[in-house]
C-alpha cells in the first residue's frame, strides 16, 4: 500500500472517477426531467448542474443551501427527485471506483459494502463543507466584483472603452473567484481523503501480486450474463428516448403567429457569363423594338402627310361657278 499518499490525492482519486462513472446516467435523467418541465433552473445554471451531478457530496448539502441560506438554484419537484434517484447511482459508482482504486493503487482488498460506506462518508463531509464553500465563494465573488468596479470609479483607468472595461472587470474578479474556488475544492478533497483513510487502513492487504490484481480488476468489469446486460441497457435507452420525444413537443416553445418571420429565399449565385449573355440578348431585343417603333412612327407621319396632300388637291378641283349678268332685252322694232 502507498501509505504516504496525501489525503487530497486519496479523495480526488476516488471522487473523480466516481463522478464520471455516474455522470452519463444522471445527465440522461436530468435531460428527461427538463423535457417534462419539472426542473426550472435559475441564472446559476452552471453551478446548479455541477451540484446536481456531483451529488455524492451534495445530497445533504442542498437542503441546507436552499432552506438555511435562502439560496435557490431552481424550482420544481424534479430537483429533489433527481437527488433521490442519484443516491443509488452514486453508491454504485463509488463502489466501482473504490474497488478499482483499492486494488490498483492501494493494493488492498475492497471490503463488503464499500460503495455504501464511501457514499455516506462523502455525503457527511459535503453536508458540512459545501454550505461553507457556497457562502465563502459567494462572499468572495461579491467582494471581488465591488473591488473591480471601485478601481474604475477612482479614475485609475479613466477613458477605457466599454468593451475593454467589461473584459478587464471580468478578468479581475473572475481570476480571484476561480482561485478561491480551486483552493476550496482542494480543501474539500483533503477532508474527504481524511475521512476515507480509516476505511483504507481497516482493509486487509490483497494476496495477489500486481499482475493478478490487474487481471482481477479487469474481470470485475465483465458481466456474468452479457446478453442480459445488453438487453436491459437497450430497453432502458429505448424507454427513455420514447419518453423524451413524447414530452419534448409539448413543452418546447413555438413562435406565435404574429411573430413568425417571413421566409427569405436564398439569393442565387452570381454567374458573370450568363448575366452578360442575358444582357446582350435583352439589349438586342430592346434595339429591335426601338427600330420597329421608329419605323411605325415614320410610316404614321408619312400617311398623315399623304392624307393632307389629298385633301388639298380635292379642294382645288372643286370650283364655284361665277355669277353672269342677264342680257339686255332686244330693242323693239317700230
Amino acid at each position: 500500500m502507498n501509505d504516504q499518499m496525501s489525503p487530497t490525492k486519496l479523495g480526488l482519486g476516488i471522487l473523480w472517477p466516481a463522478f464520471w462513472t455516474g455522470l452519463p446516467i444522471k445527465l440522461a435523467i436530468a435531460v428527461l426531467f427538463l423535457a417534462f418541465g419539472i426542473i426550472h433552473l435559475e441564472t446559476r445554471i452552471a453551478l446548479a448542474f455541477l451540484m446536481l451531478l456531483t451529488s455524492p457530496v451534495t445530497v445533504f448539502a442542498l437542503p441546507t443551501i436552499t432552506m438555511g441560506l435562502d439560496s435557490h438554484i431552481g424550482e420544481g419537484v424534479g430537483i429533489a427527485l433527481l437527488f433521490l434517484l442519484a443516491i443509488p447511482i452514486d453508491i454504485w459508482a463509488l463502489g466501482v471506483a473504490g474497488r478499482t482504486f483499492f486494488l490498483e493503487r492501494l493494493r488492498r482488498e475492497p471490503p463488503d459494502g464499500l460503495g455504501l460506506t464511501l457514499w455516506w462518508k462523502c455525503a457527511l463531509v459535503g453536508a458540512i463543507f459545501v454550505p461553507i464553500l457556497w457562502v465563502a465563494e459567494s462572499a468572495t465573488t461579491d467582494f471581488s466584483i465591488s473591488v473591480a468596479q471601485s478601481i474604475f470609479e477612482t479614475g485609475f483607468l479613466e477613458g477605457t472603452p466599454v468593451p475593454e472595461r467589461i473584459s478587464i472587470e471580468l478578468t479581475l474578479w473572475g481570476t480571484v473567484a476561480t482561485g478561491v474556488l480551486l483552493l476550496l475544492f482542494g480543501i474539500g478533497f483533503s477532508l474527504v481523503g481524511r475521512v476515507i483513510r480509516g476505511t483504507v487502513q481497516s482493509a486487509r492487504h490483497a494476496p495477489e501480486n500486481y499482475e493478478g490484481l490487474i487481471t482481477r480488476w479487469d474481470l470485475m468489469r465483465v458481466p456474468a450474463d452479457q446478453g442480459l446486460l445488453l438487453t436491459a441497457l437497450s430497453g432502458v435507452a429505448v424507454v427513455l428516448s420514447l419518453l423524451f420525444w413524447s414530452a419534448l413537443p409539448v413543452f418546447t416553445p413555438h413562435p406565435h403567429d404574429c411573430c413568425k418571420k417571413e421566409e427569405v429565399k436564398a439569393v442565387p449565385a452570381f454567374k458573370p457569363l450568363e448575366t452578360l449573355n442575358k444582357d446582350e440578348k435583352m439589349i438586342a431585343q430592346l434595339a429591335a423594338r426601338v427600330e420597329l417603333l421608329v419605323e411605325q412612327r415614320a410610316k404614321a407621319e408619312l400617311e398623315k402627310e399623304r392624307s393632307k396632300e389629298k385633301g388639298n388637291t380635292g379642294k382645288e378641283e372643286v370650283k364655284v361657278p361665277e355669277a353672269t349678268e342677264p342680257a339686255p332685252p332686244a330693242a323693239m322694232k317700230p
